[in-house]
């Protein structure tokens, strides 16, 4: 069982920076790949980014490109999504996510699934006023 904690969310400012962390539970972290998704009122629930077990592939929706960023600390059992440059748009409960199914020969359709991940946090709001 993996249990995942997210936090750093909040209200800001259009143009303003913040970074989300989730913490897991567990041994193994450092095998898991990783995902933040986002859902926002009135909306499905969109994948945002994921970075492999070792950090070596980093993945984002088109949306994010150039502003998120997702970094992991397997030492800390944590991974990052560094927000910058927030728009009003980006308003959402940001969720993390944890695949810890070994997968190979996988790319950005795959880590971009919400079924390709097996345990999911509580999220945490990120309101982006204008």
């Amino acid at each position: 069982q993996v249990q995942l904690v997210e936090s750093g969310g909040g209200l800001v400012q259009a143009g303003d920076s913040l970074r989300l962390s989730c913490a897991a539970s567990g041994p193994t972290f450092s095998r898991y790949a990783m995902g933040w998704f986002r859902q926002a009122p009135g909306k499905e629930r969109e994948f945002v980014a994921a970075i492999t077990s070792s950090a070596g592939r980093t993945y984002y929706v088109d949306s994010v490109k150039g502003r998120f960023t997702i970094s992991r600390d397997n030492a800390k059992n944590t991974v990052y999504l560094l927000m910058n440059s927030l728009k009003p748009e980006d308003t959402a409960v940001y969720y993390c996510a944890a695949d810890t199914r070994p997968a190979t020969f996988v790319g950005t359709q795959y880590y971009s699934a919400s079924r390709s991940y097996d345990y999911w946090g509580q999220g945490t709001q990120v309101t982006v006023s204008s």
